[in-house]
């Protein structure tokens, strides 16, 4: 004999509640067809998503058919000669400078944010100024800081193309970008975590290290990855400080001049249809390691970061 079932006063029959993320397409597509400016919205953002998607992923497929379809061995010989066209040297010129230009960025671009944020007020006027001109900064072309770069560190210093003048050129130009970054971080942290860390005693640069920093970390991993990815595929702004040549060299140090991987695919593709083949195998490792170092970026925050 089947039971009746009988709801109390106050009970609700969840048997007939169904939750919105579990909707079938069918009734979803019907209560948008009910509004129109939402169907409308609906039909833009899935375009849009649709451009998107489809213009990255043809880019992508395109440049590693043809970069795998001419990938040789010798492209990644130690010693580069005209016959191989090794792109070893320019790969770890391109690690160099993304390193120093990420340590000098990273610590002046952290720090100065951490004082914006933790230590001076909202309403100062040095504070004002200095965001304005990172905002300012962000946005001048790659090429202007190279004409600078040529003209502080080649000509005024003396220094000729180095890999030091342009890892200094790249910093300056990642640095308003990780400082912005890193400030929206700090201030998203909730004020809780500083008030209840000064409860316990704690001061205020420990409190800054110990409570703000970590909870921070993925908004400023987010600004080194783009900072990092704006240099690994930089270009006009290293052929004046560091320099351009179809024939890399490992530099003896950072004072002397050696090419990148897009400066080095700049100069296979000046070469005409000579080294074409090249010029895609070198685009497609330019594609992996930017991928590989956005991932390790990833996975480092990650693991620096601490849940609450």
């Amino acid at each position: 004999m089947a039971k009746e079932l009988v709801l109390r006063e106050g009970e609700v029959d969840v048997s007939q509640i169904v939750p919105i993320n579990r909707q079938r397409v069918s009734d979803k597509f019907h209560a948008y067809c009910k509004k129109p400016g939402s169907f409308t919205m609906l039909i833009l953002i899935l375009l849009a998503t649709a451009i998107t998607l489809g213009a990255v992923l043809w880019i992508l497929l395109y440049t590693a058919i043809q970069g795998f379809a001419n990938f040789r061995f010798e492209l990644f010989a130690w010693e580069h000669t005209s016959s191989n066209v090794s792109m070893m040297p320019a790969l770890i010129n391109t690690l160099t400078i993304a390193f120093f230009s990420l340590i000098m960025a990273g610590v002046v671009g952290i720090f100065a944010a951490i004082f914006m944020v933790e230590y001076a007020k909202s309403t100062n006027v040095f504070v004002k100024i200095v965001r304005i001109a990172a905002e300012t900064l962000a946005g001048i072309p790659s090429i202007v800081y190279g004409i600078f770069g040529m003209i502080f560190f080649v000509r005024m210093l003396g220094w000729g193309n180095t890999l030091l003048g342009g890892a200094i050129t790249m910093a300056m130009m990642i640095m308003p970008l990780i400082m912005r970054t890193t400030e929206e971080a700090l201030k998203a942290v909730p004020d809780s975590f500083r008030e209840g860390s000064f409860a316990l005693g704690a001061g205020k640069l420990r409190t800054i290290f110990r409570i703000i920093l970590p909870a921070a970390v993925p908004g400023i991993i987010s600004g080194i990855i783009l900072g990092l990815g704006r240099v690994v595929g930089e270009t006009m702004a290293l052929v004046y400080t560091a320099g351009a040549t179809l024939d890399p060299a490992y530099p003896s140090g950072l004072m002397q001049s050696g090419s990148t991987l897009t400066v080095y695919l700049y100069a296979l593709i000046n070469e005409g249809n000579d080294f074409l083949g090249e010029a895609w195998a070198v685009a497609t490792v330019l594609i992996i390691l930017t991928v590989i170092i956005n991932g390790l970026a990833e996975f480092i925050g990650n693991k620096l970061k601490k849940e609450y």
